[in-house]
């Protein structure tokens, strides 16, 4: 009897065992796809790259807690920002949050591939992010032009928010809804707010259809979305906080696959040999929420661009009015 019941118990170890180690299948919708619809969000703060305080990918709790708060002072101290009382109170928020976790592991960076956790850019290419990133953190006004609105960057203007392919992760919370039907996957994220409907098909449109979000079309990689994207703006090459760069020539990869009942994965690569010299992969989790999207408001009463060119035009006036004294010599 002792033996039987032995045999049981080991069995039962054993089942155990198999069922922690199961893969996870996603619940499928009624069109038998994989099921990635819902909200879903990033509330916490996780740099792009790796850094020398961070060069581990995987950090224990209490290394990303001493982390997160670096970070978020870093962010904190940029001077385009540090002119917004709020932003401390938006950095204190992250360092609370704390890292973003994936598969259960604190992590310290997006870029996975190549190990060394750094985008493999060229000469060139690092040496235009380095030099944005000095004028972010020493200037409060970047040298960007203001004779009128189309000088200003589509993000300012409010005409694309953070939903332009590839989804970096920034400082803000950032939900994304995603809803399916048979034949298109629409993806609506929050801050902008920006909507892509992105058919299930295997041919981009013509050149002439253009969206500041870029051509996307999608197919399905067994429960993996695959979304690929090309003829992104030129003028958004340049991606702030983090700093990163998606020329126009640029082909994006997304791949969103649910690994559990409330974690989907986001993974993207950047493909561009005029910037990168091979392709490079990031990745990070969203969490479901059971919160709606909710109206995003990018200017309040939308006089922040007019603003922006009446104080450049005041500028402008200062200028003359300093080189009128010394033309009058």
């Amino acid at each position: 009897m002792r033996r039987v019941g032995l045999i049981f118990a080991v069995l039962g170890v054993l089942a155990a065992g198999a069922a922690e180690t199961r893969p996870y299948h996603a619940p499928r919708n009624a069109y038998g796809q994989p099921d990635l619809g819902g909200v879903w969000n990033t509330d916490f703060v996780l740099p792009l790259e790796a850094s020398p305080e961070a060069p581990k990918l995987v950090l224990s709790e209490a290394e990303a807690r001493a982390y997160a708060r670096k970070v978020s002072e870093s962010i904190a101290g940029y001077a385009s920002l540090k002119i917004d009382g709020e932003v401390a109170d938006i950095a204190a928020h992250d360092a609370v949050v704390g890292l973003g976790v994936v598969r259960g592991e604190r992590r310290s960076r997006q870029v996975v591939e190549p190990a060394d956790g750094m985008m493999p850019m060229t000469p060139a290419a690092r040496g235009q992010v380095r030099y944005i990133e000095n004028l972010l953190r020493t200037r409060a006004e970047p040298p960007i032009g203001a004779d009128g609105p189309e000088q200003r960057p589509d993000w300012e203007r409010c005409l694309v928010g953070q939903g332009q392919p590839p989804i970096a992760v920034t400082n803000d919370i950032n939900p994304r809804e995603i809803l399916q039907t048979r034949d298109a996957v629409v993806i609506l994220t929050e801050y902008g707010p920006d909507l892509r409907i992105i058919p299930l098909t295997d041919k981009h449109g013509p050149p002439s259809q253009t969206s500041l979000l870029g051509d996307s079309i999608a197919h399905w990689d067994g429960d993996t979305l695959v979304v690929e994207t090309i003829r992104l703006p030129a003028r958004d090459t340049v991606r702030p906080l983090p700093t990163f760069l998606v020329p126009p020539t640029a082909t994006v990869e997304e791949r969103y696959t649910r690994i559990s009942d409330k974690e989907l994965l986001y993974q993207f690569t950047v493909r561009d040999p005029s910037v990168y010299t091979a392709p490079w992969l990031a990745e990070y989790s969203l969490y479901r929420t059971p919160h709606p999207i909710l109206e995003f408001a990018c200017h309040e009463g939308n006089y922040s661009l007019p603003d922006i060119l009446a104080g450049a035009r005041a500028r402008d006036r200062e200028r003359a009015a300093a080189k009128a004294p010394a033309a009058a010599k």
